[in-house]
């Protein structure tokens, strides 16, 4: 019986690439029933989500008909500034809740350890010798702690205001979504990257995936819901659309 749910589950969804002009374009055939188009970021890729009905004709001439929409996006996501490789030094940039912040190293004999300071800089107290790895693991570290203070607070917030409640949410690094929601098992992921940005566009993803549990799909009822509880999301949804690797 679990055999028959892991092949029926692996498809549900039929996926392929094709080229259009030029244009590698995923394609993801589903049980739905209209076409979805989606520029992603950071790098602008194309993916086409299609009910398994229609042939990959019809989904040419979908994306064609789109070309004009879909180069606009993809300029505008690699017109996006990018962060230099880190390197873990004083006087490195770093962003945190929001504020551009600038790192003091500090080489001690005690135990790894960072503190902020007014919200202008990071003091990262290390250890002599540790390499780039090591630096990077502890600073990880350090800011999923610091985003899972901030969810903690929030997710006790919204789920009280919106009467929802997830079974559990984790955090992990993720390249082209803020946040996602498992429906059925109702458990949240969310992008460490948040750390970096405002309180309230954290905020906003929270109530972005705890909608899902009242309306799953994309749709006008889903967005009622956003615009219920936060009137102002396109703003949010704007500033992390235009600085996603900032």
């Amino acid at each position: 019986m679990n055999i028959f749910r892991r092949k029926k589950a692996k498809e549900a969804v039929i996926k392929s690439e094709i080229k259009i002009n030029n244009l590698d374009v995923t394609v993801l055939k589903k049980d739905i029933k209209n076409l979805h188009l989606n520029v992603l970021p950071p790098d602008g890729k194309v993916r086409v989500s299609a009910p398994k009905r229609f042939s990959d004709d019809n989904i040419r001439l979908f994306v064609i008909s789109k070309m004009p929409w879909i180069r606009k996006h993809i300029e505008h996501f690699q017109l996006q500034p990018r962060e230099t490789p880190r390197e873990y030094i004083t006087g490195e940039s770093h962003y945190f809740k929001g504020a551009r912040c600038q790192l003091n190293v500090i080489e001690y004999d005690g135990k790894v350890k960072i503190e902020t300071s007014g919200m202008k800089y990071i003091d990262f107290y290390v250890k002599k010798n540790m390499d780039i790895e090591q630096k990077e693991k502890a600073f990880l570290s350090w800011q999923r702690e610091e985003l899972a203070k901030e969810l903690s607070v929030i997710f006790i917030k919204w789920q009280e205001i919106m009467g929802v409640s997830a079974k559990e949410w984790r955090i992990k690094r993720m390249k082209t979504k803020w946040g996602t929601c498992n429906t059925k098992a109702k458990r949240i992921w969310i992008n460490l990257e948040l750390v970096k940005k405002p309180v309230y566009c954290i905020e906003y993803i929270v109530v972005h995936e705890l909608a899902h549990l009242l309306e799953r799909n994309h749709n006008k009822k889903f967005y009622e819901h956003i615009d219920k509880f936060m009137p102002q999301w396109k703003s949010y949804k704007k500033e992390l659309n235009n600085s996603f690797l900032k």
